[in-house]
């Protein structure tokens, strides 16, 4: 007698906001884990409108969803914005698609940390800083870095930038040079980003579904996995994000100093809008 065997359903992550705030990478790779390990799931759709972030959660995250679509079709979906570590989290996707109106790319590394020296003169505060190791407060926020130290940094951020390059070489089946030329930090539209060939085609999340069904022979059976709230925050107001948090947040984020795949011009306003 022959056993009726269901096919597998479709998987949907909503990755909205700045990449180490709002989407908190251990987080997101259990649900991706979770995702890879479902027999349940035929494909995955990445609902993604993604300023950036931090550049190592950015990369992990990446490495997480390739790890995914290894094994299942992976469809990234650029709902609005998906630059800098937005874009680069989409690469390790089979197939990137966009809506009409999103804003893509803005490959590049940028690392930015306050300088506060002025500001504690005028109060008054002097820091003593003992330390062991030439540059060991190259990065302090108490003063402004030498030439030496601007050349280390600099010479930090251009190797982000060739992993960056190659991330997009590798999944846009692009040649190094053509991605150089695509990589000065600007968001293209997706009409452009198509063209360029950052994204394969245009398209809603329907669109994307369809895709990712297309791909597994998967039905539309949705399932969306998002994060465990924590237990406070899910029966008090006093733990939920609010956009004022958000924003604070991701601003004593960038006050910390770091290295960044950041659109940060766009951060702010995303960080700001992470719950409406």
């Amino acid at each position: 007698m022959a056993i009726f065997k269901r096919k597998p359903g479709i998987a949907v992550i909503e990755m909205h906001g700045v990449i180490g705030a709002a989407i908190r990478e251990p987080e997101y790779s259990q649900l991706l884990e979770r995702v890879e390990q479902n027999g349940k799931i035929g494909a995955l759709v990445l609902d993604i409108d993604s300023p950036g972030g931090s550049a190592t959660a950015s990369d992990l995250l990446y490495a997480n969803v390739r790890r995914v679509a290894q094994r299942k079709p992976v469809v990234a979906y650029v709902r609005g914005l998906g630059a800098s570590g937005g874009y680069y989290i989409a690469c390790g996707a089979g197939t990137i698609m966009a809506s009409r109106a999103a804003l893509i790319g803005s490959i590049g590394v940028i690392y930015m940390r306050p300088i506060l020296q002025q500001l504690f003169g005028k109060i008054g505060v002097e820091f003593s800083v003992f330390k062991a190791g030439r540059l060991k407060d190259m990065s302090g926020f108490w003063r402004a870095p030498t030439d030496e130290e601007s050349e280390k940094f600099q010479g930090l951020i251009g190797q982000m930038y060739d992993l960056f390059v190659s991330v997009v070489t590798d999944s846009r089946r692009l040649t190094d040079a053509q991605v150089r030329a695509l990589a000065t930090g600007e968001v293209y539209t997706a009409s452009q980003a198509q063209q360029l060939g950052l994204i394969d085609r245009q398209g809603g999340l329907d669109d994307a579904i369809a895709e990712a069904m297309r791909l597994s022979g998967a039905r539309r059976k949705l399932r969306r996995y998002q994060p465990k709230r924590p237990l406070m925050s899910r029966i008090t107001p006093f733990g939920r994000t609010t956009p004022q948090s958000a924003a604070l947040d991701h601003l004593a984020t960038l006050l910390s100093g770091g290295v960044y795949f950041l659109e940060p011009g766009l951060g702010s306003l995303s960080a700001a809008n992470i719950e409406r």
